[in-house]
C-alpha cells in the first residue's frame, strides 16, 4: 500500500454516518488468482455505498484485461415465508416501492414476503426482527432455505432466506412496520393457491417473494389446491 493510498479523503474522512475507510473495500481481495483490484474509488456514499472498482482479470486464453465495474454495496439481507400447514394460508406484506414505480410498475405497490437489512444482526436475529416489525408475528422455528444473490451485476447484497409456520395465535401486533422510519405496510393474509396464481398473473413481481412461493410449491409445503 503506498502513503498516497493510505492518506485518500475518503480513507481519513468520516462520512455522514460516521464511516471510515469506504474506499479500501475490496483491495485485498485475493481469493481468485485470476483477479487483481487495482483501485478502489468512492462515487456516493449516501445511506449506501457507491464503488467504482478497477481490477485486471486473467481470461481462459491467458491474456490479462483492465476492467471496471460499479457495485451498490447496502449490506446484506434476510426475508421469509410465514405459511400456515393447516389453514393453507401465507402471511405476506404490501407497500410502496419507488424503484418499481419508476421502471414501469403501475402503482408502485408490491407484495412481498417480509425482509430487511441486517443492520449489524445475525440473519435469524435480523429476519425475526422484520417479521415482527412488518408483520406482527412472534417467529417460533426458523427453517434456513438458501441464500442467494439477487443481482450479482451490481448489488454486493446476499440474501438469507428463511421460512417457518405460524398460526393466528403467533400474531401478536398488528405490524406495519416501524412509522419512525417512514414504512407504512399492509400485512396480507392469502390461501397459498391465490398467491400462486397472483405470481402467474402478475400481481405478485417481487424476485425473493416468488422464490419463496416457488419452493414451497415444489417442496409440498402447502397444497395448492390444484
Amino acid at each position: 500500500m503506498t502513503s498516497t493510498e493510505q492518506d485518500t479523503p475518503v480513507h481519513r474522512t468520516p462520512d455522514s454516518r460516521g464511516r471510515t475507510g469506504l474506499d479500501r473495500v475490496g483491495r485485498d481481495l485475493d481469493r481468485n488468482p485470476d483477479v487483481v483490484v487495482r483501485d478502489v474509488e468512492v462515487t456516493s456514499d449516501g445511506w449506501h455505498v457507491l464503488r467504482r472498482t478497477t481490477f485486471d482479470v486473467r481470461g481462459r486464453d491467458g491474456t490479462w484485461s483492465t476492467q471496471q465495474r460499479e457495485t451498490y454495496d447496502r449490506g446484506n439481507g434476510a426475508t421469509i415465508l410465514l405459511f400456515d400447514r393447516s389453514r393453507g394460508t401465507v402471511l405476506l406484506s404490501r407497500q410502496f416501492r419507488f424503484p418499481a414505480y419508476v421502471n414501469d410498475h403501475p402503482d408502485g405497490m408490491l407484495v412481498e414476503t417480509a425482509a430487511g437489512l441486517l443492520d449489524e444482526d445475525d440473519p435469524e436475529t435480523a429476519i425475526r426482527r422484520e417479521a415482527s416489525e412488518e408483520l406482527g408475528v412472534d417467529v417460533g422455528t426458523l427453517t434456513h432455505v438458501f441464500d442467494a444473490y439477487m443481482s450479482p451485476g451490481s448489488v454486493t447484497e446476499r440474501v438469507h432466506f428463511y421460512a417457518a409456520e405460524y398460526t393466528p395465535a403467533d400474531r401478536v401486533t398488528a405490524g406495519g412496520g416501524v412509522a419512525d422510519e417512514g414504512e407504512e405496510i399492509e400485512v396480507l393474509e392469502l390461501p397459498f393457491a391465490q398467491a400462486l396464481a397472483m405470481v402467474e398473473d402478475g400481481r405478485i413481481v417481487d424476485g425473493k417473494t416468488i422464490m419463496l412461493l416457488q419452493w414451497a410449491a415444489l417442496r409440498g409445503v402447502l397444497s395448492d389446491g390444484r
